[in-house]
């Protein structure tokens, strides 16, 4: 079962919590265990698991990163937008979360992000379910 997730993001780097859509499609779907795939097939945006009770961590994650890689840096990439690409590289690409009786075995104040950062654009986010 393979579906995909539209994200509109709105600015150039933006952590939208995506958790409840990917819940939503474990609940269509019936899965009561298995395992869920994410996969961002975008070279300047990820995906990442992180605290999602508090809306200010995200905002800290991009403040941090933009720090470690700042937009305007000594690139050979001609685009505007290698920092981009090195976030995308530190974020990952790819998640893997259990699921047990229909839910995500996530922890009490983790969720799943979708990181942009090189937006406003639309993305996709594959949701891969494994039954079993």
């Amino acid at each position: 079962m393979l579906h995909t997730l539209t994200v509109n993001t709105t600015t150039r780097s933006q952590l939208i919590d995506i958790t409840p859509q990917v819940k939503k499609i474990i609940q269509a779907e019936k899965i009561s265990e298995g395992c869920c795939y994410l996969f961002v097939p975008h070279t300047t945006a990820g995906i990442t698991i992180n605290e999602h009770a508090d809306p200010s961590v995200a905002q800290d994650i991009i403040n941090g990163l933009e720090r470690l890689v700042p937009r305007e840096g000594n690139y050979r990439h001609l685009e505007g937008n290698a920092d981009a690409h090195i976030k995308t590289s530190l974020a990952g690409s790819s998640l893997f979360v259990p699921i047990v009786d229909g839910q995500l075995v996530l922890g009490t104040w983790q969720g799943i992000f979708f990181c942009e950062f090189d937006g406003p654009r639309q993305r996709k986010v594959l949701v891969k379910l494994i039954s079993g």
